[in-house]
This record gives structure tokens, sequence and C-alpha cells, in this order.
């Protein structure tokens, strides 16, 4: 008895890329074929441009989340002192940093000072956020040692009264290097009279750009000392700021922090921008669901072509069913015909939309150019510029989906190939 050939023989495979070659002449799709090939082509890149620009999206606001603020805040127990006002400062800051920097898996500690000012500068004033810091600790947050850009000698920081601000600020009040920023606070020096402002001018030894405009158009960095005498604060400190080796690990560094600094309250990077990164998870998970219903409808056209191929195929399908062709045989054959187009516009698509997500900032400067330029707002969109990343990871979800979806969608009309009745496909021929 002669066995019957194994699935997805050679024959098969001829028969199959004979009909996807075939013209409109000869009874073949090539159009159709060319409209679905492209469609998924298009579907792919679009997904995986799309999942690139998302994940740089995070990766950067984490970044600079991580890289220009703390990533564990610590506060003393609130106090109230003798004018019935809350008082909540450190006292002993330099014992508590000390026993923190110790934990293992702190990088490092430092006290700090803050407060909100108003800056000014040859007419122009903006509010903006002051941090007193130690120079040697200022070095140790990296988006400020290590920024996108800078300008200036960070060395000069805590030298006599210079000062490290951000671009943003230095853009909005007309700063450059050698420059004396103004900054005036209405909670000043107490007289017998009342509280008057403070008033006190600093030069302009350090201009960074971390990439985030929330950041860079806000920051300040004040010596410690001078913090200290300017808010009020002597021999005090606001908080203490905490780095980690590991910062995606920070709930399991709470309770070593908080056995090391005693009876304080903490606050993570989590805690702050929690409610923003489960936003962006919420928006990733929203466009990988739209994007997927484009690839669904690129793949759609296969059944369109499919079912037009088999209805020009009838008469060759009549004619090997009678010479012995089974219906396993025809329904693999048509599904090759269909799962081939999947896979070519599958791989295309992947090559499109890596190329896309690798080379994006000179097409965004095309486009950008082309478009008389101000596509891009940092004041908007917080970022100095379009991010991507590419992840395997992502790219293997993008070429997972489209290759379901393309082989599910090709078994229906391959189907309806297998199930044809010879005698039926014969009759009208």
């Amino acid at each position: 008895m002669p066995q019957s050939p194994p699935p997805f023989s050679r024959f098969e495979r001829m028969i199959a890329w004979r009909y996807l070659r075939a013209r409109r002449a000869e009874g073949g799709v090539s159009t159709m074929t060319v409209i679905s090939f492209l469609g998924i082509m298009l579907a792919v890149a679009a997904l995986i441009a799309t999942l690139a620009v998302r994940t740089g999206f995070r990766y950067e606001f984490v970044g600079t989340i991580l890289g220009a603020n703390p990533h564990v805040s610590l506060y003393d127990q609130v106090e109230i002192d003798a004018d019935g006002r809350q008082n909540r400062v450190f006292e002993d800051y330099a014992e508590a940093a000390a026993a923190v920097a110790a934990v293992p898996g702190v990088s490092h500690a430092a006290a700090v000072i803050r407060g909100q000012v108003l800056a000014a500068h040859e007419g122009r004033n903006a509010g903006v956020e002051v941090t007193g810091i130690e120079a040697a600790d200022l070095a140790t947050v990296p988006l400020v040692a290590r920024p996108e850009q800078s300008f200036g000698d960070l060395s000069r920081f805590g030298q006599g009264d210079g000062v490290a601000i951000g671009i943003g600020v230095a853009r909005e009040l007309g700063l450059q290097l050698g420059d004396r920023i103004r900054l005036i606070s209405p909670d000043g020096a107490r007289t017998p009279f009342g509280t008057s402002p403070r008033v006190s001018a600093y030069e302009v030894v350090y201009i960074f750009q971390v990439g985030r405009w929330d950041i860079d158009r806000v920051r300040v960095y004040l010596p410690f000392a001078e913090a200290q005498s300017y808010f009020n604060r002597d021999g005090v400190a606001d908080e203490i700021e905490v780095y980690l080796d590991d910062p995606e690990n920070v709930n399991a560094m709470i309770l070593p922090i908080l056995q090391a600094a005693g009876d304080v309250s903490i606050w993570t990077w989590r805690d702050s921008s929690g409610a923003f990164l489960q936003a962006l998870q919420m928006e990733d998970n929203i466009m990988f669901i739209i994007l997927s219903i484009l690839v669904l409808i690129a793949t759609l056209n296969i059944v369109s072509g499919l079912i037009m191929l088999v209805k020009n195929k009838s008469r060759d399908i009549g004619i090997l069913r009678t010479m012995g062709l089974s219906e396993a045989s025809v329904l693999r054959v048509f599904f090759l015909c269909g799962s081939t187009i999947g896979v070519a516009g599958t791989l295309a698509g992947v090559a499109l939309g890596c190329a896309f997500a690798i080379w994006i900032d000179p097409i965004f400067d095309a486009v950008n150019w082309v478009a008389g330029g101000g596509v891009w707002d940092p004041s908007v969109r917080l970022i100095s510029s379009l991010p991507a990343r590419l992840e395997w990871g992502d790219v293997a979800s993008a070429m997972a989906l489209s290759l379901g979806l393309s082989f599910v969608v090709t078994i229906f009309p391959a189907r309806r190939a297998a199930r044809m009745n010879p005698v039926e496909a014969l009759r009208h021929e």
C-alpha cells in the first residue's frame, strides 16, 4: 500500500509557490498578495515603532526621576514649636545620614534644605525650587554631575557664592555663566517689626540640562550652609535624601532604612511617581490593543486574497482531487499560500519597525525640518527629545501577534478549498 506524503512536502510547497506567483490573467491574485504583504508589513512596523517609543518614554522618565531625584526621602516626625507652627526638621541630620548610608544597598545619603522662592535677573522673574546641598553630595547626583548638556564647572559650586541652576531657569531669566541670580524669599529675616523679605544674589557657576523640563525649569542648587542661613534653618536640615544601588528594589529597602534612621517618615520615588507610572502602563496597554486591531485588519486581507484564489483555482482543485490529492493536502497548500504572505510581511515589518526605532533621531529631524520646526515642545512633553528604545520582548510580542493572526485567519479559506467537491468544481469547466 503506497504511503501518503508527509505534511508540507515538496510538491505542496511547489504548488503554493506557483499560486502565489501567478498573475491575475493566469487565475492568480498577485495584486491582492502584494496588498496583503504591504498591509501586514506596515501594521507590524507601526506596532514595533509604537512599542519602542512607549518603552523609550518610560525609560527616559524613570531614568530622569532616578537620576535627578532621591530614591528615598526621609522626614523627621512633626513637632509643634513655641509659635504653634508645625516643625519637622532634622536636628541630628549628620548622624542620621551616616547611619542610613551604612545600610547595605544604600549608595549615598545626604541632608538637604528645600524651599521655594522667587528668582529675578534684569527685570525677569520666575518661581524656582531651591535645594541646599553640600558640594560633595551634589557631585553624586547622576544627572546633575553627568547631564545631557552642561555649562561651567561643577567643582566651583560652593566656592564663594556659586550656585548651579537648570537650563530652563537660565533661559527664563536670561542668565549666563558669571551672571548673578537674585533669590527673594518672603520668609526672611525676623525683626522686631515682623518678618522682612530676604534678598540675596549668587553667581551662576554651573548650568545643567537633565532632559526633563519640569526639573530644568525650576531647579536651583545652593550650598548647604548658605541655604541654612537663607531659609532660617541654622543647625538643622529639612530632609535626608537617600540613593540606592538598585532603585527598582526600593520596597525591599524600606524596612532596613527605617531601622537605621529611627522614628522618621519615608517617601520613595514610587510613592511620588507611582500614579504617573500607572498612567503610562495603562496607556501602553491601550495602545497595544488598538494597534493589535490594526494588525488584525491587515491580516484579514489574506482572507480576501485566498478566497479569490480558491475561486479562481477551483478547476485546478478539482483536477488535483481527481488525481488523488487529499483534502488535507489541499488545505496545506492554501495554508502555505496565506502563511507565506503573513511570514514575509511580518519579517519585513520587523525590519522596518526596528530601523525606524534605531534611526528615529534623523527621521524626526527630517520631519521637524519639513514642518518648519517647533514640532517638539519640551515644556509640554517634559522631555527634550523623542525617545525610542527597542526591547526584544516587544519585538517578539509583535511577531507572535502577527504570525498567530496570519495563521489563524488562513485556516478558514484553506478549509473551504479542501472541502470543495471536485465534481462541482469541474461541472462548469
